[in-house]
């Protein structure tokens, strides 16, 4: 079977096609960085408005890259779960008209689910059950994967995601858009031990948590103190700012890597399975890779290119159908975020 997937839960316009062997046969990405730079974050009407213009040509890249024609695609998969609501009825508008004309199959796909199946795809092997950990910019949470449809959320962020925080703590340093990525860069010639940044609820075992407002608040006033403040007015030396971003850096992978082990105790599993953007953050990588193998686990991180949304996380659809779940024209989008 070949399977055209659609992403458009955020900011990334993305179509792919999948075999049933989880063969990726085109993947095509169109970024909307440059569109929302001058804001240091996504403007969601921006982006459903960029959807709208990219998806169509996306989609037919992504045919033609695979070399085929539209009338050998099986089936149609879009993330319709969860996002921003603009973002999401574009592709889910697509999606639903593609498998209309085509008289295909339709199957709606939980994008934080995807996230997980990127392991799957990538390493080519069963990863069920494991323990799951998403880091987005719009979500962290820590899951209980016992199938591809079965997530028992274990514990998540009660207010800011890790990516959030990333990009806000970068848009206080100066640091340009996205985020993530600048202040990891920024932070290799910091050190992460020159301030004492909090780790909330890391010590505490009851509970597997992630709070990160408090420690982008306690970031602010080490650059600015309290009060309202304009940060383009503040001048930061290099080095200071280095040391910011490392020690901001380390706070939140301590945090991240803290819980995923608490989780891999308290459950018993030692499978960790990784997805969502932050997960391409070396530091954390490393530090994760390190902490489960002390632990006598396995751990499975997508590539670096399968972090960042994408349209192959939709090749969970083959599960579905598999399963027999599919879904018919009546498939809405469903926004929102997912908070513990």
């Amino acid at each position: 079977m070949k399977i055209l997937t659609i992403e458009t839960t955020c900011d990334e316009t993305a179509a792919a096609v999948i075999t049933d062997q989880l063969e990726v046969l085109s993947s095509v990405v169109a970024s909307q960085d440059e569109l929302h730079q001058r804001f240091a974050g996504v403007v969601p009407e921006i982006a459903a408005r960029a959807h709208l213009e990219r998806c169509l040509p996306v989609i037919d890249e992504a045919i033609r890259k695979a070399g085929i024609e539209r009338a050998e695609i099986d089936a149609v998969a879009v993330a319709h779960m969860p996002g921003l609501a603009g973002s999401l009825l574009v592709g889910v508008t697509a999606a639903k008209t593609l498998a209309w004309l085509l008289d295909k199959p339709l199957i709606g796909i939980n994008h934080l689910q995807g996230h997980i199946y990127a392991c799957q795809v990538a390493f080519q092997k069963p990863i069920f059950p494991c323990i799951g950990l998403i880091i987005s910019g719009g979500h962290s949470t820590i899951y209980h994967c016992r199938s591809p449809f079965d997530f028992q959320p274990l514990g998540g962020t009660i207010d800011d995601a890790a990516g959030e925080s990333f990009d806000k703590v970068a848009s206080m340093l100066g640091l340009p858009y996205p985020g993530g990525p600048s202040l990891s860069k920024c932070a290799l010639s910091g050190d992460p031990k020159a301030f004492a940044f909090p780790r909330p609820f890391l010590n505490d075992s009851s509970r597997l948590d992630f709070s990160f407002s408090g420690l982008k608040t306690a970031v602010r006033y080490e650059i600015a103190g309290p009060g309202a403040v304009d940060f383009k007015a503040i001048k930061i030396d290099d080095q200071r700012k280095a040391d910011i971003a490392a020690s901001f850096e380390q706070a939140v992978v301590d945090c991240l890597v803290g819980k995923t082990i608490l989780a891999m105790r308290k459950t018993g599993i030692s499978r960790v399975c990784v997805g969502g953007g932050v997960a391409a953050n070396r530091r954390f990588r490393a530090t994760l890779e390190e902490r489960v193998a002390e632990e006598g686990g396995e751990l499975l991180i997508a590539p670096m290119h399968l972090c960042t949304d994408n349209a192959v996380l939709g090749a969970i659809a083959i599960e579905k159908i598999k399963a027999g779940q599919v879904d018919d024209l009546s498939l809405d989008a469903v926004p929102g975020l997912i908070r513990n």
